[in-house]
């Protein structure tokens, strides 16, 4: 029994005779005499051959199937990259590959994983754009600078440009950082500089601070970081430290005072977890505390200092007039009747020191001595005698508050009652007491003025009795008054009969 077989233009074809291996056929047609010859044909346009136990074949037949066949064999630390006409594919390790010969063309390369895991320049421009299982590809910025990782564990420093890197079964990763920013946060920095000297030295600048040390870091002439005592830490080289000694004096200088107080806000920022801070105003005084005890007065102005290993507290104290308003006071008088009154005072404090050593609250003591005072006064006194003199309560509460704050630094300037609330009932009372004087005071006046008008009267009758031009001229008077309320008069008659016979005055 014949059988015939045809092999394509684009095809090849394996020979079995029984299942065994025989030979490699060419594209044409072959025939063959019997049942038991087989042929496999694989398309060339798939490059790679996928050809069942090929490991035994080449074993047994390799001389003839490397001529047909690029055979690629990576070992335990080995990959491949295998490039098949414009596409490539990668092969890891342990791995067995086989690729026909002439109708694609095909170009291997194989790589030691135990020599170096990156890939050659020339293969990472090939494989621009291109994804393969097994290398990761990384881009480092012209600003940036990158940091391998295998597994977890650093080995170099990567500068700018293209990477690419064999990661089968390995951890590959590349942290990148910015050369702009000088204070980089490196993971396990402690590593690096145990570790990794060169990189440290090559690249950065390392900063260890002793146990009164601190430093001040700044990168183009700005501060980016403030660090405390026992310190570590890695910054990009091109960064100028200022280490500063602060065992015997905390107190900044006036120069950096400006700078990270009053200087630009970045610098506050990054100062005021490290520094004490105490604004004193004009006109005003403060007290410093270093470890509970009192150390000097400040001066106005901005002051600072740096707080580590020691505890820092400060006061300040208004040296102007101050006031103090003590209000809705409810007091009895003398003859119990219920008074609120309000209280001011004016006050200065001198001695701030003596002030903040023997008063806890100075405003409080105040208060406190202001209200007894006040009830004091008031309480010996009767409501007319403080209706009276309001001016006793004053002296006498001033007397008292004087001689309470004399031995504390604090002047009591003046002192005086605003208000004496008096209550409805009382407020009545007095009402109808002051109207009832009033009237009386306006009956008297009232008989005044009608005895010297009666009298005035009496006196003028007595002069036209004795003048009687006089009474003329008055009754003339009388006349004009009359005349200028009416509008026309008609008189019938001489002037004697207008005024002792008829007058009559018509109105139209």
């Amino acid at each position: 029994m014949w059988q015939t077989f045809y092999i394509k233009p684009n095809e090849i074809g394996i020979l079995y005779h029984r299942s065994d291996f025989k030979k490699i056929l060419q594209p044409g047609t072959y025939t063959y005499f019997g049942w038991h010859w087989q042929v496999r044909t694989f398309d060339l346009n798939q490059p790679e051959a996928k050809i069942e136990n090929l490991e035994l074949l080449l074993r047994n037949h390799s001389s003839e199937l490397e001529q047909a066949l690029v055979v690629v064999r990576t070992g335990f630390n080995q990959a491949a990259l295998v490039r098949l006409g414009q596409n490539w594919i990668s092969i890891a390790p342990n791995q067995l590959r086989a690729f026909w010969r002439g109708f694609i063309e095909v170009e291997t390369h194989l790589f030691n994983l135990e020599e170096s895991l990156e890939l050659p320049a020339e293969f990472v421009q090939q494989l621009r754009g291109i994804t393969l299982n097994g290398i990761k590809k990384f881009q480092i910025s012209e600003y940036e600078i990158g940091l391998l990782y295998v597994q977890n564990n650093f080995v170099r420093p990567l500068e700018p440009g293209e990477y690419a890197f064999w990661s089968f079964d390995r951890d590959v990763s590349v942290r990148t950082f910015s050369r702009i920013v000088p204070n980089p946060s490196f993971p396990l920095e402690d590593v690096l500089i145990e570790r990794h000297p060169d990189f440290v030295s090559d690249y950065c600048e390392i900063v260890q601070l002793q146990n009164q040390q601190v430093a001040i870091v700044r990168y183009q002439g700005k501060v980016i970081s403030i660090l405390p005592p026992c310190s570590r830490k890695l910054f990009w080289q091109g960064v100028e430290v200022e280490a500063i000694d602060i065992s015997n004096d905390a107190k900044l200088p006036s120069r950096l005072v400006a700078e990270l107080v009053s200087g630009l806000p970045e610098a506050l920022t990054l100062s005021r977890s490290s520094l004490h801070i105490c604004e004193v105003p004009t006109q005003h005084v403060g007290l410093l505390y270093i470890n509970q005890e009192f150390q000097t007065q400040l001066q106005p102005g901005k002051h600072a200092w740096w707080v580590f290993g020691r505890s820092l507290q400060t006061e300040v104290f208004d040296l102007r007039q101050q006031a103090m308003e003590v209000s809705g006071q409810d007091i009895l008088s003398k003859d119990k009747v219920p008074l609120r009154l309000n209280l001011t005072a004016g006050f200065r404090i001198l001695d701030p020191l003596r002030a903040k050593n023997s008063l806890a609250d100075i405003t409080a003591y105040l208060y406190k001595e202001l209200q007894f005072a006040l009830r004091g006064a008031v309480g010996e006194r009767s409501l007319d005698a403080l209706l009276e003199d309001k001016g006793a309560i004053d002296r006498s509460i001033s007397e008292y508050i004087r001689q309470k704050t004399a031995d504390y630094g604090i002047e009591i300037d003046s002192v005086g009652v605003k208000d004496i609330i008096l209550p409805g009932e009382i407020k009545t009372i007095l009402s109808k007491v002051v109207e009832a004087e009033k009237a009386a005071q306006a009956n008297v006046v009232r008989r005044r003025e009608e005895t010297a008008a009666t009298r005035s009267m009496l006196n003028t009758a007595k002069v036209m009795e004795d003048n009687p031009v006089a009474l003329r001229l008055k009754e003339l008077e009388v006349l004009e008054r009359i005349a200028e309320k009416i509008e026309k008069i008609q008189v019938n008659g001489s002037l004697d009969s207008i005024l002792t016979e008829l007058i009559r005055i018509n109105r139209d």
